[in-house]
């Protein structure tokens, strides 16, 4: 096997050809150190995003640079963008794959796209000296915050905190998730997590998801030290008709986009509450906004958004979500994988790809 990839630079040493890169989408400025030993390595870093709508802007922005760092889903690279970039030779992205790359437009134009496995370099970074290694197997940042919405909203936590420091004291109930329902739509390995834990707390958990038979809802239960039948597959109706808790973890496409629809919040409990922390699509929008203005359903936790960042003026931002009758909304800013650790050794591996890609060497965890 050939080790020179085919976008890889030419010859010419860097010092004679200097080489640009973009880090994109950095809000927390993680990035530069990370990059900032490789010689003759041209950096810049852009923590605002622009929309896809905003094309020509994007490629202004872009179309100088040879490398490109972005975080996973954040700026989409569709083919109308990648084909104005004439001086991409390296996209690189975070996680082993990123479903808003036109990968077959990237292929026919050379350029290489590599991601990341969150494992951390080949080889120690001083970058990394102090940050925690990965987590064990069976952990994971996504499940956590999942958690951290549904505690939020049974446990009232926005609205006790917002009144402990305006000066009130006890405003409400809190609600026991022991002996309530927990409905996880998509039972793969987040799901699974997530409806293990919920058994912790003393739920019954329902699961659905279009292919999903009672003997793999066992064998994922089985799989996680729980007996056969703890996950209880039921239908996409039963499952929203009686879940106390309906917590999304499907994989966005064609056939799951709107899997929750105006029908799915309409047949929930009005005490029920719902959370996504999988992808924003997956729900209707619209829909949404109208059940929870009417207060159809208790509550709604969100960490994904139809928007990112979400706008200034958005109704998620500016409407008082929680006061005359409407749900109460706990939202977060898409930090489902937004951990110290897994970042930096992101980047860490993007480093490496730069100094492998320059040197003329076949980059790590190649997509195309």
């Amino acid at each position: 096997m050939p080790t020179q990839p085919s976008s890889s630079p030419t010859n010419s040493s860097p010092a004679s050809a200097p080489i640009s890169i973009a880090i994109l989408d950095d809000y927390l400025s993680i990035a530069p150190p990370f990059f900032a030993h490789i010689p003759h390595l041209t950096i810049h870093a852009y923590r605002s995003t622009l929309p896809p709508s905003s094309l020509p802007a994007l490629i202004t922005r872009l179309a100088p640079y040879s490398i490109i760092s972005t975080m996973r889903e954040r700026t989409p690279f569709p083919s109308a963008l990648l084909s104005s970039l004439p001086n991409l030779r390296l996209l690189l992205t975070t996680g082993t794959r990123n479903a808003s790359f036109d990968l077959p437009t990237a292929s026919s134009l050379s350029i290489t796209v590599a991601g990341t496995t969150g494992a951390g370099p080949s080889r120690p970074t001083p970058a990394l000296d102090d940050v925690s290694p990965p987590p064990p197997p069976g952990y994971d940042a996504t499940t956590q915050q999942t958690w951290a919405l549904i505690l939020a909203l049974a446990n009232n936590i926005s609205r006790d905190s917002a009144a402990l420091h305006s000066g009130a004291w006890q405003t409400g109930f809190n609600t026991g998730l022991a002996g309530k329902v927990l409905g996880v739509v998509g039972l793969g390995r987040l799901g699974a997590r997530v409806a293990k834990i919920g058994t912790a707390f003393g739920m019954h958990v329902v699961v659905w998801s279009a292919s999903l038979t009672q003997e793999s809802a066992d064998t994922q239960a089985q799989a996680a030290g729980l007996p056969a039948g703890t996950f209880r597959a039921v239908s996409k109706e039963e499952l929203f008709r009686t879940a106390d808790v309906v917590s999304l973890h499907l994989v966005l496409g064609e056939r799951s986009r709107g899997v929750v629809g105006e029908v799915e919040l309409r047949a929930m409990k009005r005490s029920a509450v719902l959370v996504n922390t999988a992808r924003a699509g997956l729900v209707d929008e619209e829909a949404l906004l109208g059940v929870m203005r009417e207060g159809g359903i208790a509550g709604v936790g969100l960490d994904v958004w139809w928007e990112e960042p979400v706008g200034e003026k958005s109704v998620w931002r500016t409407e008082r979500w929680g006061e005359d009758e409407k749900s109460i909304l706990v939202g977060t800013p898409h930090m489902g994988y937004v951990e110290e650790g897994i970042m930096k050794r992101w980047y860490a591996e993007q480093a490496e790809n730069v100094e492998r890609w320059i040197r003329g060497e076949e980059v790590t965890n190649r997509i195309v």
